[in-house]
């Protein structure tokens, strides 16, 4: 069954690839898989392979490839994706020496792909649990590792009608789970061999933090004018409801410089953005100058790749999804010690919920609990200095996961 699903899903690509430009991607980078790794390869070369969905799942493994290829020099590192998403942003990362897609798993598939590279071992992150490609690697003897995976009871793997796609977990050498509550999981179908590490995502933002980039354009908005010091709230990957609360509430309090880098940019999205603020001075980044930002009141970010080092000059964050398809990265805000507030839809965010937990996040419901929370955060100083420290110390106390999977597998 699984099979047939596979090659059903394979039809479908093709036949959505003459409509939709994501899947032409994706379907013409699967079809040039093979030929990449032929011409690629170094048949004298040891390869450990990544495998990541997307660009999420890519930042989780990153550290440990480049962990790798700092204290293992001898390997090389191959790196599939499966989505164009996580392909066309990285394939020019320079810390794989081969990046391609991964074509979809159907036996042949899956085959002609182990044939072409032989792996000395394997990472795969998060959800990825493919049926063909990990039961070759086990008939090979090759290891197989699941990293920052998480598992709920909800899953098919645990359901009776799931139990023989489950067989494919007993394809891993070893699990490197996020909870115990994986790890139980996983202990009542048989599964043993697990190791609860945390995420690797924790690891991430800490180096993204060491790498953060100094915007000497934002330094200037923040820093204002020496007469009027303001405060500085950032909104990052924000959506249309997460702009309808904050925007209405900046408009009414001019005590506040604000930075918005919104999730999609696009200029209808952004004329929105601009129909809701009233009366402040607004600057797009890629127009500012240093004189013309200085007294502006709201910089938006219209590009990408800033982000994580524009939080580094607010002194509260807000992450947006939370009132649709789900909440951002909450880590990336948060490992500069502040405040970090969100919507609703965060349950099944593990580091959100951690952060709530710990009294560095702050769970938004609807304008009026979002204007409660920051009316308290700029009358009371002693919460505000708590809800930061508390933040900052939640990722601090959850990294370490790269080096406890590199010292339980055997380079």
């Amino acid at each position: 069954m699984y099979n047939i699903i596979m090659y059903i899903i394979q039809l479908g690509v093709a036949i959505g690839s003459i409509f939709n430009d994501k899947l032409r991607k994706m379907w013409q980078g699967e079809r040039d898989a093979v030929q990449t790794l032929r011409k690629k390869v170094d048949p004298d070369a040891d390869y450990i392979w990544f495998h990541a969905a997307s660009l999420g799942e890519f930042e989780q493994g990153r550290p440990l490839m480049e962990q790798i290829k700092k204290s293992y020099p001898q390997y090389k590192i191959l790196l599939t994706f499966f989505s164009p998403s996580g392909y066309e942003v990285r394939k020019n990362y320079e810390g794989a020496d081969i990046i391609t897609y991964l074509p979809i798993d159907t036996v042949g598939n899956a085959r002609q792909i182990l044939r072409t590279v032989r792996p000395v071992m394997a990472f795969f992150i998060k959800y990825e649990f493919w049926y063909n490609y990990l039961h070759i690697l086990q008939y090979r003897g090759i290891p197989a590792y699941s990293v920052s995976s998480i598992f709920r009871p909800d899953q098919v793997f645990f359901k009776w009608y799931g139990r023989g796609y489950g067989r494919v977990l007993k394809c891993f050498t070893r699990f490197f789970v996020q909870n115990e509550e994986s790890k139980k999981l996983l202990e009542s179908i048989g599964i043993h061999d697990t190791m609860v590490v945390g995420d690797t995502r924790f690891d991430r933002v800490l180096q993204i933090k060491e790498a953060s980039k100094q915007l000497p354009i934002v330094e200037r908005f923040v820093k204002g004018t020496p007469e009027e010091p303001k405060k500085v709230f950032v909104a990052g990957s924000s959506w249309q409801p997460d702009e309808e609360i904050f925007l209405k509430y900046f408009n009414n309090h001019r005590d506040w410089k604000l930075i918005v880098a919104p999730h999609v940019i696009g200029e209808d999205h952004l004329k929105f953005i601009f129909s809701l603020i009233k009366d402040k001075k607004v600057v797009r980044y890629t127009q500012a100058t240093e004189d013309n930002v200085a007294d502006a009141d709201v910089l938006i970010i219209d590009c990408f790749g800033l982000l994580s080092s524009v939080y580094h000059y607010g002194d509260v964050a807000y992450v947006g999804g939370g009132f649709g398809v789900g909440i951002h990265n909450v880590l990336e805000a948060a490992v500069w010690g502040m405040p970090v507030l969100f919507g609703p839809n965060n349950k099944h965010f593990a580091e959100a919920q951690g952060l709530l937990q710990s009294g560095g996040g702050i769970e938004i419901e609807d304008y009026e609990t979002f204007s409660l929370i920051m009316s308290q955060l700029s009358d009371d100083s002693a919460y505000y200095d708590t809800c930061g420290q508390e933040a900052g110390a939640f990722v601090q106390s959850l990294a370490g996961a790269t080096k406890k999977v590199l010292s339980s597998v055997k380079l």
